[in-house]
């Protein structure tokens, strides 16, 4: 009995250990900047940010850096969800500009190189009336399928 017990406790730890890692693996390649990661799609791009109809790469790329900087999720808690995001970096940091048009804002926050997973903020910039126009037709032009998929409007 006492076998069974044991056997069945290590099989547990065991799926749970699998488990852990097969989503630090995800969690790590997304992030990677690897060929086909959603941080290598990311980089240099606007990115709409929008969940109905139907969820854009932009807001699932929001809500997966939320998971990694916890300081963006109390921003966007505060703030609200941007109507657009974009996304650079250079060897030593990651950029992030949030766009608001409703309110003609945008913030810009940074990596903190100490610490990775924080963020500094800084803002509200105006946007304007030339940007406002861009993002405005760049919504109007990309429809959600596209920009979820990556795939060409028909």
């Amino acid at each position: 009995m006492e076998g069974t017990h044991s056997a069945t406790n290590r099989l547990a730890i065991t799926s749970a250990a699998i488990a852990g890692l097969l989503q630090a693996s995800c969690m790590t390649f997304e992030e990677s900047g690897l060929p086909g990661s959603a941080a290598s799609m990311a980089h240099n791009q606007i990115m709409l940010v929008s969940a109905q109809p139907e969820e854009t790469f932009g807001h699932y790329r929001l809500v997966s850096l939320m998971r990694i900087y916890p300081d963006l999720g109390v921003f966007t808690a505060k703030r609200g969800i941007p109507d657009f995001l974009a996304e650079t970096s250079n060897r030593q940091q990651q950029y992030y500009i949030l766009y608001y048009l409703k309110t003609r804002q945008a913030y810009a926050a940074r990596t903190r190189p100490p610490q990775r997973n924080r963020l500094e903020f800084a803002g509200p910039y105006p946007v304007t009336e030339k940007e406002k126009r861009i993002l405005e037709d760049l919504r109007k032009k990309e429809t959600p399928r596209s920009l979820s998929r990556g795939l060409p409007d028909e």
